[in-house]
């Protein structure tokens, strides 16, 4: 189970409840992701002062693939001109750029059939519509460190604000995140079988 506390200062603590559905005892927190504000993913937030709102799906994985879906929604007043690739930046977790992994246009050098490789074509979102692009890796250890990186840092066009994703990058020691462009939402299946 998930939960999103948003707005926590440094060293804030943040208290909640999360309804488990029945009884539990021994829950621990395995993990604490946290992104400044200005680059947090809320995909049901305020519309920003960009105007879109970018957000990753949780994904799918299967022997050692994995497909992660961006979504965009235009949730401003104005039209939002689309027209390749997200741009990238693999980060650690301390937030700080990964370096070694080189981001490649569409997910063939990774996989086939994973949905990311369509070519970049121009089109334009007009308020309240949406567009998808897929992240894809593979998680193939052999000679050498693998690279684990939680964070990967979204501008959905060139100088576009960042928005940061935690799809939780489990690289091994491939080197390689595949990247699909932006594709119209009523054409796009972010993710295999969805």
């Amino acid at each position: 189970m998930t939960k999103t506390v948003e707005g926590l200062a440094p060293g804030a603590v943040g208290k909640g409840r999360v309804e488990l559905g029945g009884t539990a005892s021994g829950v621990k927190v395995l993990r604490v992701r946290s992104v400044p504000s200005a680059e947090a993913s809320r995909p049901n937030g305020p519309c920003p002062a960009s105007g879109v709102l970018v957000s990753a799906d949780e994904g799918d994985a299967a022997m050692g693939l994995r497909v992660v879906g961006l979504r965009l929604r235009n949730c401003g007043t104005a039209d939002v001109a689309l027209n390749g690739y997200p741009e990238l930046q693999v980060l650690d977790v301390e937030r700080r750029p990964v370096d070694g992994v080189q981001v490649v246009h569409g997910g063939a050098r990774i996989a086939s059939g994973t949905g990311a490789d369509d070519p970049p074509r121009a089109f334009t979102l007009k308020p309240g519509e949406a567009a998808g692009s897929t992240l894809v890796w593979r998680n193939t250890t052999e000679g050498g460190a693998p690279v684990n990186a939680p964070y990967v840092r979204v501008r959905a066009t060139p100088g576009a604000a960042p928005v940061t994703v935690t799809p939780e990058l489990d690289l091994g020691t491939t080197g390689r995140l595949g990247v699909g462009a932006w594709v119209r939402d009523d054409a796009a299946s972010p993710t295999p079988g969805r």
